[in-house]
This record gives C-alpha cells, sequence and structure tokens, in this order.
C-alpha cells in the first residue's frame, strides 16, 4: 500500500476541487452548442483545466508510476496549451474532456484519496 505524500495528497484535493467546479458550471449544459455560447463558463472551465495540469505537474515520480491508470503527461499537456494558446483552444476539445476524462479522472482521484 502507498502512502501518499502531503505535497501528492494536497494536488490529488486540488485537482478534486477543480473537477467538482467544473461539474458544478457544466451541469445544466447538455450540448456543445449551449457550452460555445456562454463564454464566462468556457473561462471558468479552462481555468480550472489549468489548475488541473499545474497539479499534475507537481505529482512526485514515484506517484505517477503508481497511479498510473490516468495519463498524467496527456493532462499536464492540456495545460500548456491552454496557457501558452488560450485563444487557440479547441472548445470542441475542451466539451470532448469534460464528457469523456473528467468523470474518470474524478473516480479515480476519489478512490487515491479514499486510500488510507
Amino acid at each position: 500500500m502507498h502512502i501518499l505524500s502531503e505535497k501528492d495528497k494536497d494536488n490529488i484535493i486540488n485537482i478534486i476541487d477543480s473537477i467538482e467546479k467544473i461539474l458544478k458550471y457544466t451541469n445544466d449544459l447538455d450540448t456543445i452548442d449551449k457550452f460555445e455560447k456562454d463564454s464566462k463558463t468556457i473561462d471558468a472551465v479552462l481555468m480550472n483545466l489549468i489548475v488541473i495540469g499545474e497539479s499534475v505537474s507537481k505529482f512526485s515520480d514515484e506517484f505517477k508510476d503508481i497511479y498510473n491508470e490516468i495519463d498524467w503527461k496527456n493532462i499536464k499537456g492540456f495545460r500548456n496549451i491552454a496557457v501558452h494558446d488560450y485563444f487557440g483552444v479547441d472548445i470542441e476539445e475542451v466539451w470532448q474532456i469534460l464528457k469523456n476524462h473528467i468523470p474518470k479522472l474524478h473516480e479515480y482521484t476519489k478512490r487515491i484519496i479514499s486510500v488510507p
């Protein structure tokens, strides 16, 4: 059994908090068309995706080796795109992340934090 370092635990908590904000902000948006028309929500979602990517970049190598069901590298890579090419971010890609990856990441991170 792996015991999380305080740093890794704090980063997991930050990720879960950001995911829960994203889920709250997008709860009533059931189509990409509604999402695309809501610039405040897009900005809020992107900021929280950036926070998630930043938190991922702070994980220890040991953590990433043990908890390897998630592609941490891609999460960090998206963060870099969002930060350095904010206006070039593809909203369709963000929508796919919201629908296909955020729920899985939420479930996985909550499982990690519940490990004693």
